[in-house]
């Protein structure tokens, strides 16, 4: 063999095995907490259409789970110690990045300054979460569902042309949601619309009879129709709190569309599937090096009406023309 092809056969076996060599890129750990989903629903292939969003986003930008992308899931039946302790655990395990659905954001933010969080919340300037919404500063962005008052009173406003007769209004929510954020935004929105509001209050874990009884005291209260707050735990008890309201007879409003295939009356909602896929461009930034606290925190501008013409006619209510023409999804 000539000398120069040795050399040559050498170098190219040497170039070879220091490729092989090369160590595969490190796989990184997302985290995903919500205390009122099950981390069933917490998988590319989801009944819950959101999450599958989030995955089909996720997989798009480069990262599949069981593959470079390791998936860490805290949900419903992992709160057996109370929130505060799972979140410390999540924390202790220190993933590159945690997604939180709902309440706990700021839990995390009383833990650590440093793991980086990507939230679904509502307003995060009135939870103190974050400095300002084009510059979050700190290790928390994320998207919120939450437009302050104005959701709500628009809401109320589209609730009363089907039902004029709405004299007092009974608010379903978690106590803990109602506490932080959206009692101070439904009171703000009672005062300017000048309509009372009896708040209905669950406590987490919930269960049947805890819808039970919080919906029951709904007549008891005076009210004449009913207000679902948005939020993960009434989604996944969605087809109970539509049976539930169905047997008091009052109108109601809700908070998801899903509500309204199942026979809910009618929904004002903000678009999940757009949120769960920022959320997505969130983590995938972070992944690549971004600092959450310079990620803007996205506030949501889309939302959809949907109305049951079926339960309208059940409840004896006439659905004007031009709500119907303004209507997203009408289900007959």
């Amino acid at each position: 063999m000539k000398r120069r092809e040795f050399i040559a056969g050498v170098f190219s076996v040497a170039a070879t095995t220091g490729v092989a060599a090369q160590p595969a890129p490190k796989a990184r750990r997302l985290a995903i907490f919500s205390l009122s989903e099950s981390t069933s629903l917490m998988v590319e292939r989801s009944e819950n259409r959101y999450y599958r969003a989030l995955f089909t986003e996720l997989r798009r930008l480069g990262h599949v789970v069981g593959e470079n992308l390791i998936l860490e899931r805290y949900g419903r039946e992992n709160n057996t110690s109370g929130p505060a302790a799972l979140v410390r655990e999540v924390v202790r395990n220190q993933p590159d990045v945690i997604y939180v659905v709902g309440f706990g954001a700021s839990l995390f933010k009383s833990e650590t300054t440093t793991v980086p969080i990507v939230a679904l919340t509502g307003d995060p300037l009135a939870q103190a979460l974050i400095q300002s919404l084009a510059r979050p500063g700190g290790n928390i962005t994320g998207v919120s569902v939450d437009t302050g008052p104005s959701i709500h009173g628009k809401r109320i406003a589209l609730l009363r042309e089907v039902f004029p007769s709405l004299a007092k209004l009974a608010y379903l929510t978690i106590r803990l949601q109602w506490d932080t954020i959206q009692g101070p935004a439904v009171r703000a929105t009672s005062e300017i619309t000048r309509l009372p509001i009896a708040s209905l209050l669950l406590d987490l874990p919930t269960s049947d009879a805890g819808y039970r009884g919080a919906i029951s005291r709904a007549s008891s209260e005076g009210a004449n129709a009913i207000m679902v707050g948005d939020g993960p735990d009434v989604l996944v008890n969605r087809a109970l709190i539509v049976d539930l309201i169905e047997r008091t007879r009052l109108p109601a409003m809700y908070p998801f569309r899903e509500f309204v295939e199942l026979g809910g009356l009618m929904a004002y909602s903000f678009d999940l599937v757009e949120l769960n896929k920022r959320v997505a461009n969130d983590i995938d930034a972070i992944l690549r090096g971004a600092n959450p606290g310079e990620i803007p925190y996205y506030q949501a501008s889309k939302f959809e009406l949907s109305i049951n013409l079926k339960t309208a006619k059940a409840l004896d209510l006439a659905v004007p023309k031009s709500l119907l023409a303004s209507a997203d999804q009408v289900f007959e």
